[in-house]
């Protein structure tokens, strides 16, 4: 009976990062539809920081988010890697493309993970090696029959936001990070919401108050708590709790029920080439992930979800 509760537990939880942080993508695109892209998500995370830091320190004391200044510095730079450069680019691009493009793209970010380590002399293995291979065929394929001029400029932002958010969870397991990984996200979004609210009013945006719809409300709203408490606090207990493996799965769900999503709710055009590039890129991750059984050291598992609470993205 304890065994099937368990069980329950960890489907439930899982279908919650799955759900969750794969609709993050159609709050993007709702969100910014009457929102400036970079002040809403600074306003996001910052928000979701001091809810998720006013939890801890009722929960656990003040003491909680004390740290040395390297582990600060450390987990502000993941930060601004993963919710300034990656969450931000994202609010960017969606203004450009589709949300389910946006995240079929945003899917390649486990391919970028093995190219760093590659890099960092990590030799992979022989399948994961195919299966980025396949991967960013699927990519170039997207990226190539995006469409028109607007199209391409956002499949290129989306594509640079990929890139920082992999340099973030790649980082994260090099550097000091505060150990708890409530803290550490807590610092993250912090500063991260910080660098997009900074660069969101240095490059002139002003929120017109008046103009900004009910729906865009709704949809920050929904972010901070669905995608960045909710989502972040299911996935944190499955690493602890679920086999790492098939946690992982999240990362080729996630653009399945974003495309779903875009399509039922925006009904957003999901062309043959959509389709057939991100089928290419989910194959090419899910042998990756597959392939990648080992567990991954706590501090890079901690950070990944910061950036997509992704959301997840």
């Amino acid at each position: 009976m304890r065994q099937n509760t368990r069980d329950m537990k960890v489907w439930a939880a899982l279908a919650a990062v799955y759900v969750i942080w794969g609709s993050t993508y159609l709050g993007i695109r709702l969100t910014v539809e009457t929102m400036p892209p970079l002040l809403s998500a600074g306003l996001r995370f910052v928000a979701a920081a001091l809810i998720l830091g006013t939890v801890l320190v009722i929960r656990r004391g003040p003491g909680v988010l004390r740290m040395s200044l390297r582990r600060f510095c450390g987990a502000g730079f993941v930060g601004l890697l993963l919710l300034t450069g990656g969450n931000g680019m994202v609010s960017v691009a969606e203004q450009h493309i589709s949300s389910g493009l946006a995240a079929l793209l945003v899917a390649s970010v486990p391919l970028w993970l093995v190219i760093f380590r590659a890099l960092a002399h990590d030799r992979p293995h022989l399948f994961t090696l195919a299966g980025v291979l396949i991967g960013f065929c699927g990519v170039a394929g997207l990226s190539l029959t995006g469409g028109g001029s607007s199209d391409t400029l956002g499949i290129v932002i989306i594509l640079a936001g990929s890139l920082s958010w992999a340099a973030g969870s790649f980082l994260s397991g090099k550097i000091p990070m505060p150990e708890d990984p409530f803290v550490a996200s807590t610092v993250e979004m912090v500063v991260g919401g910080a660098g997009l609210l900074a660069i969101g009013l240095g490059i002139g945006e002003r929120p017109d108050l008046g103009q900004i719809s009910t729906g865009s409300w709704l949809a920050l709203a929904y972010l901070v708590l669905a995608g960045s408490l909710v989502g972040f606090t299911s996935y944190i207990w499955l690493l602890g709790n679920a086999p790492i493996s098939l946690v992982s799965t999240y990362a080729y769900v996630n653009p399945v029920v974003a495309v779903l999503l875009g399509a039922l709710v925006l009904h957003e055009q999901v062309t043959t080439q959509m389709l057939a590039g991100g089928l290419v890129i989910v194959l090419g991750v899910a042998l990756v992930v597959s392939t990648e059984r080992r567990r991954r050291p706590p501090r890079t598992a901690v950070t990944t979800p910061a950036s997509r609470v992704t959301s997840s993205s």
